[in-house]
């Protein structure tokens, strides 16, 4: 296998900028917030992993069941494929899994897309030893990282797009549509994409997965905190500020935020920022959709995919589909 890093330029310092920007903006909104992708940086990433390890959390294993279960089916469906592009690849074993079943015959290239080095580092050293497969890794946004992809040469064939471990459901109705969109737009017809998606479950199951009793989830959410005083200069008291995982039923998602214990006044030097918090006031950091099988269908399909193949985790609800590019 042979790696190289493909980053437009600007992007490193585009994605630091970025960060600063964010952070002004999410912090002075009503109620307060910030963007759920900040939580994965080196030690966000790792923790990120450690949660996928735990019992309560079965995203992980219900996925990597499917895409053992069904490797071979998903590649049958995808004559002359020679590239995969991959957005939040993780650690790289979605990936490597995906391709130690009955892998394309010939050449690949692998496209890694994610804001964290960490994770892109650990995923292309996962793939290393994988034979006829050049990695590209692209450190950007989703967004800045497809419209990279617009502008790199692709070999002939077609490209295989993995948006897996229910990175969808991060996204709220709008912008899982305009993301798809822009997906899309960025493959030819017969393109495809592998989409994982975590489904309804119950209510205490869910809580224990985004709470769990170990505290793994609670480090994961309140690691942003230490991110911002790291990066920023800020001065959070990050002990002054506890976990909370709620499900909406309403909306069909899982909500982190992270609630202030007791009144204080945060100063951020990066952004010449001061905010004030009173106890009990809560910064909202991540919400994660939970889907019925037919709306990621009718979601999907909205962008201009059609469903060529649907697989169901029953033990720990948990749907894979792939769909093309029409």
């Amino acid at each position: 296998m042979t790696t190289r890093a493909h980053d437009a330029p600007g992007v490193h310092r585009s994605v630091a900028a970025d960060f600063a920007d964010d952070v002004r903006r999410h912090l002075t909104l009503t109620p307060r917030q910030l963007p759920s992708w900040y939580l994965y940086d080196a030690l966000g990433s790792a923790l990120f992993e450690a949660i996928c390890e735990l019992p309560w959390y079965g995203v992980a294993r219900a996925e990597a069941r499917l895409l053992t279960a069904h490797r071979r089916e998903v590649f049958a469906k995808l004559p002359r494929l020679t590239t995969i592009v991959e957005l939040g690849p993780g650690d790289g074993r979605k990936f490597r899994t995906l391709l130690e079943g009955e892998p394309p015959q010939g050449a690949l290239t692998a496209h890694l897309v994610d804001v964290s080095a960490a994770a892109l580092a650990a995923a292309a050293q996962t793939l290393a030893d994988i034979d006829n497969l050049t990695v590209i890794t692209h450190q950007a946004p989703f967004e800045a990282g497809l419209d990279d992809l617009r502008r790199t040469p692709r070999a002939a064939g077609r490209t295989l797009v993995l948006f897996l471990g229910s990175n969808i459901g991060n996204h709220d109705p709008p912008a899982s549509a305009a993301l798809l969109d822009n997906i899309r737009s960025a493959m030819a017809p017969r393109d495809a994409l592998l989409l994982g998606a975590d489904l309804v479950k119950p209510e205490r199951d869910l809580l224990l997965a985004y709470d769990d009793q170990l505290g793994v989830s609670a480090a994961f959410n309140r690691n942003v905190l230490v991110r911002i005083n790291r990066e920023l200069g800020g001065d959070f008291d990050v002990a002054a500020f506890r976990h909370r995982a709620v499900w909406n039923a309403a909306l069909s998602r899982m909500e982190m935020y992270l609630v202030a214990t007791r009144s204080q006044r945060v100063h951020i030097d990066a952004i010449d920022l001061e905010v004030d918090f009173e106890a009990g006031e809560s910064i909202w950091t991540e919400s994660s959709y939970k889907y019925q099988p037919d709306e990621i269908v009718t979601l999907v399909a909205g962008a201009g995919f059609r469903e060529t193949g649907r697989w169901i985790d029953e033990a720990d609800p948990f749907m894979l589909t792939l769909f093309e590019a029409m």
